[in-house]
């Protein structure tokens, strides 16, 4: 493999001239990871994968938990111009069989704790040819540090790789996004990661604290933009709010990026808790992924400072917009204004609206992207102008900034009215007895749909029909009635993924059978 240079934004180029430099630390364990060891380990693998017939383009499967292994075959494949997939660990076997498959992986890196839900989905996928686990062998999959001692001496590819990344699932069936597979030198950053070098600064001097998934994308994409510059990374095995701030604390964390659930379940810690950490370190905190409620955001404000930061893009990066904490508090409930690509905002006949009129966001001049072996859906993302949409719902603002409303899979249509149901899940959030809340729409012979509830209560109130009546009046002194829901139930835990994002389709189909019985 060509070494990058030491001025190359590279973790080869870190670990030319400074080896023992911690690259990421496990929370739990503290076991910790040095640039020369993870160095070492990507080119073994690249090297071992090279040996068993991968070359550019092909596409390397992942499957695992946040463990010390996963970034090692992330930057493997990085490194040696090829495609990763991480897929999410709590997929039945059918569904990752279907990934690998439409990703036409030809090779799957698994954890101990996966490989028998591996092992079924390989059933339905027999073109993964190389099947490796980072444990112990065992039926049907190598030892992958033993296949690694073995492999032969190759050469390397010598260019970047890069992510394939799949869309949530959260309305269907997840997409693969393909982002065009660079032919550049290693060392060449990719945009999003000079994008978050830039706005935020990502470089040498950074202690980030990842605390979601990393087969998720902005996860993976910040670990591996903090890899290029030399930072340090803490990697959360699983979210937990008071362990955040404790980390903070001993590890001198700079950065983070975490969505709104996360902040939510620290602003919701006693207070006694909050202030007992030492969070003085930190410089920018970032959040995404899923609108935040103002007030939450102005909470969140006054508690760390003006160091919050927000974006909206999505898996396509279709669009990117960015906003600090002093623009935010002129344009609250804002998302920024755009980085890349340029927002417009379009009614159901394509016609633009003007500033304050909730449409389809549209985005002119962004990244391409195409959803992978689906010509249908990728044309479905387009319009005769070029523009490109991922369904989302917004307006911008006279001065360029723009608002998220909804996704249009989430709009409820009720006696012809739309109704946007994150609006009342910001407010149920915001009551002192909510730890969390979905709102969507439910069958009704009349109305065509009605706005429902489901609540998962703080720790310690108890959920009943007495809760459940100050919940909906909560609501009606907040919002318009027809926006309220009309019934609140409660459950244990929301269907949601570890990055925060909501299942909201399973609750919809679970009421629909419901009220289809």
């Amino acid at each position: 493999m060509q070494t990058p240079t030491s001025d190359t934004p590279f973790p080869d180029a870190i670990a030319q001239t400074d080896p023992g430099r911690p690259a990421y630390v496990m929370a739990d364990s503290g076991r910790t990871v040095t640039y020369g060891e993870l160095v070492d380990s990507s080119r073994a693998i690249a090297a071992l994968l090279r040996s068993r017939g991968l070359r550019h383009g092909d596409c390397v499967a992942i499957l695992m938990e946040n463990t010390a292994d996963y970034l090692p075959v992330a930057w493997a494949a990085q490194g040696s111009g090829l495609r990763y997939v991480g897929l999410p660990v709590r997929l039945e076997p059918a569904e990752a069989a279907y990934i690998l498959r439409d990703s036409g992986a030809r090779a799957l890196v698994v954890s101990p704790a996966y490989t028998g839900r591996a092992a079924s989905a390989l059933r339905e996928a027999p073109g993964v040819g190389l099947r490796l686990t980072t444990g112990a062998a065992e039926e049907g999959f190598e030892e992958l540090a033993s296949a690694v001692a073995a492999a032969p001496p190759v050469v390397l590819e010598e260019r970047e790789g890069v992510d394939l990344l799949y869309s949530s699932g959260t309305t269907g069936r997840p997409k693969g996004v393909a982002a065009a597979l660079p032919l550049a030198p290693l060392g060449t950053p990719p945009g999003v990661a000079t994008l978050l070098h830039d706005r935020w600064g990502l470089d040498e001097k950074a202690v980030y604290l990842s605390p979601a998934p990393l087969y998720h994308a902005a996860p993976l994409r910040f670990c591996m933009t903090v890899h290029r510059y030399g930072g340090t990374v803490v990697i959360m095995e699983k979210f937990d709010a008071a362990a955040a701030l404790e980390l903070v604390e001993r590890h001198r964390v700079t950065h983070t990026q975490m969505v709104p659930t996360m902040l939510i379940r620290m602003l919701k810690l006693p207070p006694e808790v909050r202030a007992a950490r030492d969070l003085s370190s930190l410089q920018v905190v970032v959040h995404a992924a899923a609108p935040c409620p103002a007030e939450v955001k102005r909470e969140l404000i006054d508690w760390l400072g003006p160091i919050v930061h927000e974006y909206y893009s999505s898996t396509e990066n279709y669009l990117f917009t960015a906003i600090d904490s002093e623009e935010w508090l002129t344009h609250p409930g804002s998302v920024g204004r755009a980085l890349v690509g340029q927002p417009h905002v379009l009614d159901d006949d394509g016609t633009e609206l003007p500033p304050g009129e909730v449409g389809t966001i549209w985005s002119e001049g962004g990244l391409e992207f195409e959803y992978l072996n689906d010509p249908v859906k990728t044309a479905g993302s387009r319009n005769d102008r070029g523009w490109t949409t991922v369904g989302d719902l917004g307006h911008v603002d006279r001065d360029g900034y723009l608002f998220l409303a909804d996704r249009r899979s989430d709009l409820v249509l009720s006696g012809g009215v739309n109704i946007y149901p994150q609006e009342a899940e910001n407010v149920l959030v915001g009551h002192p007895d909510v730890a969390d809340a979905a709102v969507f729409g439910i069958p009704h012979d009349e109305m065509g749909e009605v706005v429902h509830a489901v609540v998962q209560v703080q720790p310690g109130r108890v959920p009943g029909p007495k809760l459940a009546e100050q919940l909906l009046a909560w609501c009606r002194q907040h919002l318009s009635t027809y926006k309220c829901p009309r019934a609140l139930d409660f459950a244990d835990r929301l269907p949601r993924q570890a990055t925060g994002k909501l299942f909201k389709r399973e609750l919809k189909e679970r009421y629909a059978a419901r009220s289809a019985g």
